[in-house]
């Protein structure tokens, strides 16, 4: 009897190392040819499986698979922000119909809080419809809230790592850029991703450990006013004629008309306002004790995807639990998410690699410990910068390149045979 086929898929936003954790688990399953039959990847997350677009990485030569390591965002094999919703049977339907047709006994999928919760439902119907299918969630997210307040299910997200170190570096490069510059340009304004969660501003921190910067952070969870954010920076240009300011996109400025994704989630990036502009308008306003005036930065994406500046650490952990995803679904069965945790019995940073209940990690936030934050609400304390200075690394990752550019990793767009009628997902028809 052959070995059940593999469906690979991925949702969300993307990351510098998601592209590791689908490497682990293809060249695991290619390792495992007597376990694992034909490797497929749905086009697009999810979408792609309910339109019957299951690419076939058999197609795609070895040494694309390899340059996976470094390649970035989610170019190979697409990702989404379609969520399967509580009566949508119709979706449900096709995904079983799908997979069935496909011979596929294994589906993983690479995501955040919301992926894993599409990774529980399948586990759930595949279980309730008797397919004989293995649902596995394997961690990703950049906004490092995957898990649980007390770091027992996953200690931090593949994902996390490489925007922590992009953020570290990028206000020590704006440090410089205030420091020469503050005759003119006294305070730099800079807005981080996250939402409402605060692990990506917190980051800035680790830029300047012993506190030597005139550094303000400002996290959603902080809960700070924009008056006193004011007061703040007003009080540091008295002290050190300049202001370097992080602030989450989350920051609470007022109604700025955000529009939101197909997860139901705010996207702070796509309005036409931005919390950085309102909090440098609102410097500006001020009688401030320095000549010049406010200037902001948002990074953008490019905080997901710049891989120059991925760790290396990161990207380790990103293929290793990807691999240990297929042991899981290999040992263990229907319904769990690999995971990454701390090994706090030796010295120094470590981890290890288990599993959990996809029901205990889907659909649920992780916030940032208020612990973690400092008494006066606008910075982060030495115990968040011992959790998160480890995740990002010590050396700068090494990218291949030809004639001066990154080379990145080109999956083949060959798709398996359709062998159902064509569908449309049910969140797109009119």
């Amino acid at each position: 009897m052959p070995a059940p086929n593999v469906v690979v898929a991925q949702s969300g936003g993307p990351t510098c190392v998601i592209n590791n954790s689908l490497r682990g688990i293809v060249e695991t399953c290619f390792r495992l040819p007597g376990q694992f039959g034909t490797v497929f990847a749905g086009r697009f997350g999810i979408e792609g499986i309910l339109k019957e677009e299951l690419l076939d990485l058999s197609a795609t030569p070895a040494e694309e698979i390899a340059l996976l390591r470094t390649s970035p965002a989610a170019g190979g094999i697409g990702t989404c922000r379609y969520k399967l919703k509580p009566g949508q049977d119709e979706d449900f339907a096709r995904v079983v119909e799908v997979l069935k047709a496909h011979d596929v006994g294994y589906f993983f999928y690479i995501g955040g809080n919301d992926s894993q919760d599409t990774a529980h439902k399948v586990a759930q119907l595949a279980h309730d419809r008797g397919l004989d299918l293995v649902a596995t969630g394997v961690p990703k997210t950049i906004d490092n809230d995957l898990g649980d307040p007390e770091f027992t299910l996953l200690d931090h997200s593949p994902g996390y790592g490489s925007v922590a170190r992009y953020m570290a570096q990028y206000i020590r490069q704006v440090n410089e850029e205030n420091a020469g510059s503050s005759p003119a340009d006294p305070v730099m304004v800079i807005q981080a991703m996250g939402r409402k969660i605060g692990f990506i501003p917190a980051a800035a921190r680790l830029a300047d450990p012993n506190r030597e910067m005139p550094l303000q952070i400002y996290l959603a969870e902080a809960k700070v006013s924009l008056e006193q954010l004011g007061k703040n920076v007003v009080e540091a240009l008295r002290e050190f004629g300049r202001c370097i300011v992080v602030v989450s996109e989350g920051f609470d400025v007022g109604d700025l008309g955000a529009s939101k994704d197909t997860f139901g989630h705010v996207q702070f990036s796509a309005s036409q306002t931005t919390v950085a502009q309102v909090v440098t308008n609102y410097i500006n306003s001020l009688d401030l004790p320095v000549p010049g005036k406010a200037r902001f930065q948002i990074p953008g994406t490019d905080q997901r995807n710049a891989i120059a500046y991925a760790s290396v650490v990161d990207l380790d952990e990103a293929y290793r639990v990807g691999c240990h995803a297929v042991a899981v679904a290999r040992d263990d069965g229907n319904g769990y998410m690999a995971t990454i945790l701390r090994d706090r019995t030796r010295g120094g940073y470590s981890v290890t690699y288990d599993k959990v209940p996809l029901e205990q990690v889907a659909a649920k936030d992780r916030s940032f410990p208020e612990r973690w934050l400092s008494s006066d609400r606008i910075d982060v304390t030495d115990e968040f910068v011992e959790y998160a200075r480890p995740l990002i690394g010590s050396d700068w990752v090494s990218v291949p390149q030809v004639d001066g550019l990154a080379r990145f990793a080109r999956i083949s767009q060959t798709l398996a045979p359709r062998r159902l009628p064509a569908y449309v997902p049910q969140t797109y028809r009119r």
